[in-house]
């Protein structure tokens, strides 16, 4: 498959860091073709203008400054998220990437003011993400996040979508020992995509 992995840290020296190498290399090993979308080496801008706002319904064509992004995710057949959450969120370029590139006519069509999804190009999801605090933690916020992908991005993508949330809770009371677990749990996730 052509994956999309969209990965999201400023620090190559980071543990997320060590998962999006390790989630690329698994990919690929397997025979994936993967494009490795790394939104801070690419210097893609989260910021929404106010004219991508104005046109936000707009049909957007080869001039938008999203146009390379909307077409690399028109190209994925699976998708892969690779990010910390941060204050309960996502980090601010990835949420900005969601603002910027999943756009009307490219994750979703208006019909009759109702929403139908049109990312039927993707038959997989799986996010691979870090919390600094513990589960129930994470549970009393709602937690957004798994949210947004285990039903937001599912109900966009192709009906029927293998989707899988893989979550290292407790990044501040880690251990090697809890890390190298985790980085299993992914290498066999990915292993098997």
């Amino acid at each position: 498959m052509n994956v999309l992995v969209l990965y999201a840290h400023p620090v190559e020296t980071s543990f997320n860091a060590g998962l999006h190498r390790l989630i690329v290399e698994r990919l690929a090993a397997a025979g994936h073709s993967i494009d490795d979308c790394d939104l801070y080496a690419e210097d893609f801008d989260p910021r929404l203008t106010r004219t991508e706002r104005l046109g936000y319904h707009d049909q957007r064509g080869p001039t938008d400054a999203a146009a390379g992004y909307v077409e690399r995710l028109r190209k994925a057949e699976a998708l892969v998220l690779s990010f910390p959450i941060w204050n309960y969120g996502y980090p601010a370029i990835l949420k900005g990437f969601f603002d910027r590139v999943f756009l009307p006519g490219v994750s979703f069509k208006l019909v009759d003011g109702k929403v139908q999804p049109t990312l039927h190009n993707i038959g997989k999801l799986a996010a691979v993400t870090t919390y600094g605090g513990s589960r129930f933690r994470a549970m009393l916020t709602g937690d957004p996040p798994r949210k947004v992908v285990k039903r937001m991005l599912r109900a966009t993508i192709k009906p029927g979508a293998s989707v899988s949330y893989l979550a290292h809770y407790s990044m501040n009371l880690s251990t090697d020992q809890t890390r190298k677990a985790f980085m299993a749990k992914v290498a066999a996730s990915m292993d098997v995509f």
